[in-house]
């Protein structure tokens, strides 16, 4: 018997923990948390060698035979299936243009191959699933600060106060920031949560705020009205980088701690409290901006004023508060070389409008909307859409009413899906070309910004255990076929060497660690003149672009619908045993959460003659769904809640199938429904009907 262990980077979610798996006999038999982790590890992670071994998720590359959705495929080799892609784009980009072929992903630190590949062959329309996540919080961040979300991290374990709104770090886990917040409460932190539920965090808050749904903004602006009028913003910071106090003042009179418990149900001393205790551990404060904030019509507006009382705080910047993000530069390193830079960028408009089109040109262009480049694939405008490469994304599961979103698709003439697991989207494709699970594939290298930036090197710890291809392999494949040679590779070692070139590091460098760290004590980067990219190098109250819109920068609190009568709001969000929908039908996790359940408040579950466990019917939209109630105190009368990603239908997925209710398709046509502002979906501001089954 062999053993050995191999350092690599986990890719059973988006936030890519490093790992240490231990391989017997050329397989992967046991993954635990890398060095910097000190081996703890997620369940999703430990859960890896599931999605490997798994005999339910596509085997081999497929060409579409019956109808899309029919689930009639011929399996084809790689040669076939690559030599039809790249056939049917040069004939549709010969007949509609370069920019006919839409592209999504779900973002990340492994984009730089791919998307070298979509500027050889000269479409501008690359997007991510941002809209269906933290879209509103990167474009209220660029709305405050002149740069975008990733501008800074969050120094957790020297926090003094931690504030969670829309952010459940203990679910939708990032293992450094978990352990690094649950070590900062060790040390005396104080932790504050604003939900509509008691989430795993809140059990652990000095502060817990129930909130009735859709008026978190309501809530923000309170804090705004307490921290300006008792003077309790940091003086000297504000003085120097922040531009429009008197404006914010004037605008948040209105917005007192007693009319905010009406509106929240947040008594006002508490509100009050909590103000004081910010100004108390200022700067070393840390109010989290979001991740899923795709959730009301004012999400973006909320984020803005968060962003805002952080600065007021003086913990932009701050050691224990929002720290300016590190990068190879700041440690007198050199980057890696990009790919992306062997190719002009195309000239094209975005055809989702993002950067040109009245109303939209504040959005962050770098990967636009791609809920509103649905709009041309129906209407041809502003020009056609006709081919779409879904890479390892899932809009039937993301986004709200699968019927809706399929029929935006008809006129496309290809749909590509590069994936490692089955999806709605990749049952829907035209080609379903896969990916090689993580434990099998070797990736580029990634840059690791932060308080210690460094590059982290995945490599595969084992061979793949079907005909499925790395990424860089698919796209090497594909670029070869459109003569892009510069990116057209045979082995990882050469990517690899072509982005070390210039940084003084090799491939050995990784050996120990599977890392190279290019600082050795965590950065601290002081502002300056350059630090915010706003007219005024200043925090910005308003923003110019967003005004030139046709939005206001200070919105106008409105209340939010009250739920029908006998209805309630739609709310979902994560669990810590599962990634989305993407993990629902891993053997292992599956064993411990096959199905979601319906959180209901006590007294309307007592009303109905509910209790836990009783199977309940949820219905909105034509669709409904059986699943099982979760009686609870701690979950605001006004909302039900569930997991998202459950209510699987595919007849290939035999464990999912069939188990839980699906959130999503209780939307009816909400990918209509954006918020203006950040651009994200508004996914929470349906309602829905609930029986006893």
């Amino acid at each position: 018997m062999s053993k050995e262990y191999v350092n690599s980077i986990c890719g059973m979610c988006s936030v890519r923990c490093p790992i240490k798996v231990e391989v017997v006999d050329g397989k992967a038999q046991y993954i635990q948390g890398g060095k910097a982790l000190k081996g703890s590890l997620c369940p999703r992670g430990a859960a890896g060698t599931a999605l490997t071994y798994d005999e339910e998720r596509p085997q081999h590359p497929m060409i579409r035979t019956g109808e899309r959705g029919e689930g009639k495929w011929k399996q084809v080799s790689w040669d076939e299936a690559l030599d039809y892609v790249a056939d049917k784009i040069k004939e549709i980009q010969e007949k509609h243009g370069k920019d006919s072929i839409l592209f999504s992903d779900r973002g990340g630190p492994f984009r730089d191959h791919y998307r070298a590949f979509l500027r050889g062959i000269g479409t501008v329309n690359y997007n991510n699933h941002d809209s269906a996540c933290a879209r509103n919080v990167q474009n209220a961040a660029l709305s405050v600060f002149g740069f975008g979300r990733k501008g800074v991290s969050y120094d957790f374990g020297n926090c003094k106060h931690i504030v969670l709104q829309q952010r459940n770090v203990m679910e939708a886990i990032n293992v450094a920031e978990c352990n690094n917040v649950l070590n900062a409460l060790d040390k005396g932190a104080k932790l504050t949560v604003i939900d509509i539920r008691a989430n795993v965090p809140a059990t652990k808050a000095d502060n817990f705020f129930m909130i009735r749904p859709g008026t978190d903004y309501a809530f923000n602006l309170a804090v705004l009205n307490v921290l300006i009028n008792e003077k309790l913003y940091d003086k000297d910071f504000v003085a120097k980088w922040f531009d429009g106090l008197d404006d914010l003042k004037a605008f948040v009179q209105q917005y007192t701690p007693e009319w905010a418990e009406q509106e929240t149900g947040i008594k006002a001393e508490s509100i009050v409290a909590f103000c004081r205790e910010l100004a108390e551990a200022a700067p070393s404060v840390i109010w989290h901006p979001g991740w899923m904030t795709a959730r009301y019509g004012d999400s973006f507006w909320m984020t803005r004023m968060i962003y805002l009382t952080n600065a007021l705080l003086g913990a932009i910047g701050a050691k224990g508060g929002l720290p300016f993000m590190g990068k190879p530069g700041d440690a007198g390193a050199k980057g890696l070389q990009s790919f992306m830079n062997l190719y002009p960028k195309p000239e094209g408009k975005r055809v989702d409008g993002i950067g040109w089109m009245e109303g939209r040109k504040h959005y962050d262009a770098g990967p636009g909307l791609v809920n509103l480049a649905y709009d041309a694939i129906v209407s041809g405008e502003p020009y056609p859409i006709k081919a779409y490469i879904c890479h390892r994304h899932d809009p039937l599961m993301a986004f709200p009413d699968v019927d809706d979103v399929k029929a935006m698709w008809k006129n496309l003439e290809l749909l590509v899906v590069p994936t490692f697991s089955w999806s709605d989207t990749a049952w829907f494709a035209d080609v379903v070309l896969p990916i090689s699970p993580f434990l099998e594939r070797d990736s580029i290298i990634m840059t690791k910004n932060g308080p210690k930036p460094g590059f982290v090197m995945r490599k595969r710890a084992m061979e793949p255990v079907y005909d499925t291809k790395a990424i860089w392999e698919i796209y090497s494949g594909l670029a070869k076929r459109f003569g892009l040679d510069e990116i057209a590779f045979d082995k990882v070692e050469d990517l690899w060497k072509f982005q070390l070139e210039g940084t003084g590091y090799t491939i050995e460098d990784f050996a120990e660690t599977g890392s190279v760290s290019l600082a050795s004590e965590a950065i601290y980067k002081p502002i300056t003149d350059q630090t915010f990219k706003t007219p005024s190098g200043k925090v910005q109250v308003f923003d110019k672009k967003l005004e030139e819109d046709g939005l206001q920068s200070l919105l106008p609190y409105k209340s939010p619908e009250f739920p029908p009568a006998d209805k309630f709001r739609i709310t979902f969000g994560r669990c810590a045993l599962h990634t989305q929908g993407h993990t629902v039908n891993n053997s292992l996790l599956f064993e411990r959460m096959p199905e979601n359940t319906l959180w209901i408040n006590t007294d309307k579950a007592k009303a109905m003659g509910v209790e836990t466990g009783d199977t309940l019917n949820v219905s909105n939209n034509g669709y409904s769904a059986e699943i099982k109630a979760f009686v609870t105190d701690f979950i605001h009368p006004d909302a039900v809640f569930m997991i998202h990603g459950f209510g699987h239908t595919l007849p290939c997925e035999s464990r999912a199938k069939g188990r839980g209710a699906a959130d999503n398709q209780l939307m009816p046509k909400g990918i209509k429904k954006y918020d203006k502002g950040g651009g994200a979906i508004s996914m929470q501001e349906h309602f829905v009907t609930v029986s006893k089954s």
